[in-house]
């Protein structure tokens, strides 16, 4: 006898059914609302990419690049990597659309869909995931980093979020960096043997990196590790210092970390996460992050550009909406269920379905054949408000009965007054 062979979904990945996906849809909504309060506009970019963008714009040196990249070559021997975060695209997009000769500026784009990367599955770490992102190209103005900033927090709290905090650093100019790097390498170097073969490399290649390991993170080290801090220069100092000042104006709370790190190489001056504080929510507390990317766009072969913009994982935002234990305010509901009885009423629903819905009126009706008692059943789950009734009398009398759900009473109404009646109830 042949073996039956069980085909299930891949490690990493989910089905959102029914009943979860209503939130989504929410959550979707909720961030597309916002982009439009803020005057971002959508941009679509292709869900894989040639391998060199991510090599480029995200760096060499990351654990996305080097790890985690689920990569492929196509038939044409193209080298073709899923796009494992949004921010490389869009700049990508932008220079090759030359959108930086465009009338309006800052660019301010958002964009929501699946990335990819190859990681040990946990709670809320997938290895397809949704992130929403936005992107504001063409700016140095500290005012547009808070703006992002603000964004964000103003996206989770828009939901019912409370146990938030705001982590806030800055990674310097170039010149506060290479000062920084050089300490790095002093500090790391005599202990170089006792870390990880990672950070080994990274200490040579991106010592900022080295401050970002999980590995390392408790070796003794780390505690005395140079802060980006105590090299700034005058003009990091004062970009930071405008940055926060325009937070407070916001009513924006932050605290500001030294140590905090983002972990792609093209951040510079202001770099934030958002964390979830609620309780049970798990080891990882980090729900989005982002910070400031000047010279992402040139590394794309672009015009010498600013650009700042935050990135958040759908998944962990609904972890942080069960772990504060917020419902979301969707439910499932039609405005009407149609009871046919008879071949010749289940013709007569389906013409009236039809007119219904072309009056934006949600309708459906049973297709199985079920009996009277089962489709009043069947309305009641659907959580129907009017059930419309049709059977031989009603017609030869050209009308139907409409039950209201709420209450049990029942009208008569003539086919051509169903859905005026209708839509004055709900």
């Amino acid at each position: 006898m042949e073996e039956m062979i069980m085909i299930n979904l891949p490690r990493g990945t989910q089905d959102i059914l029914p009943g979860e996906s209503e939130k989504w849809q929410y959550l979707e909504r909720k961030f597309i609302e916002l982009c439009s309060l803020y005057n971002y506009q959508e941009i679509r970019t292709p869900i894989f990419e040639h391998t060199e963008v991510f090599q480029r714009g995200v760096g060499d040196t990351t654990d996305i690049v080097q790890k985690e990249m689920y990569t492929f070559t196509d038939r044409g021997d193209r080298q073709l990597t899923l796009r494992p975060e949004g921010t490389a695209s869009v700049a990508r997009a932008y220079v090759q659309h030359k959108l930086h000769g465009h009338v309006k500026q800052p660019q301010k784009l958002f964009y929501h869909g699946p990335m990819f990367r190859y990681e040990r599955p946990q709670a809320g770490r997938m290895r397809q995931f949704v992130q929403f992102g936005v992107e504001a190209l063409g700016s140095a103005d500290p005012a547009i980093d808070a703006e992002v900033i603000d964004f964000a927090m103003t996206l989770y709290q828009s939901v019912g979020l409370k146990s938030l905090r705001l982590v806030l650093n800055t990674l310097g100019d170039q010149q506060s960096r290479e000062a920084h790097r050089e300490a790095l390498i002093n500090h790391f170097t005599p202990v170089k043997e006792e870390l990880c073969s990672d950070c080994q490399v990274r200490l040579e290649k991106n010592p900022l990196r080295v401050l970002d390991c999980k590995k390392d993170r408790n070796h003794e080290s780390m505690k005395t590790a140079p802060k980006i801090l105590d090299y700034l220069t005058e003009d990091s100092k004062d970009y930071f210092e405008q940055v926060k000042k325009y937070l407070d104006e916001l009513g924006v709370e932050y605290v500001v970390d030294p140590n905090l790190v983002r972990g792609l190489d093209y951040y510079n001056h202001t770099a934030f996460e958002i964390m979830s504080e609620a309780e049970g929510f798990g080891a990882i507390t980090t729900l989005s992050g982002g910070g400031r990317y000047n010279g992402l766009v040139e590394e794309l072969d672009g015009p010498d550009t600013p650009g700042i913009g935050f990135a958040l994982s759908v998944e962990r935002l609904l972890m942080a909406l069960a772990a504060e234990g917020i419902e979301l305010p969707v439910e499932h509901a039609l405005d009407c269920y149609i009871v046919a009885l008879g071949e010749e009423a289940e013709l007569k629903a389906s013409g009236i379905m039809k007119s219904l819905r072309m009056a934006d009126i949600k309708v459906d009706k049973d297709f199985l054949g079920k009996k009277m008692k089962a489709q009043f059943k069947a309305a009641d789950r659907e959580n129907a408000k009017f059930v419309l009734i049709i059977g031989d009398h009603e017609l030869e009398q050209g009308i139907v009965e409409i039950k209201d759900m709420s209450n049990g009473t029942q009208e008569q109404v003539s086919f051509d007054a169903i859905i005026n009646y209708i839509k004055e109830r709900i």
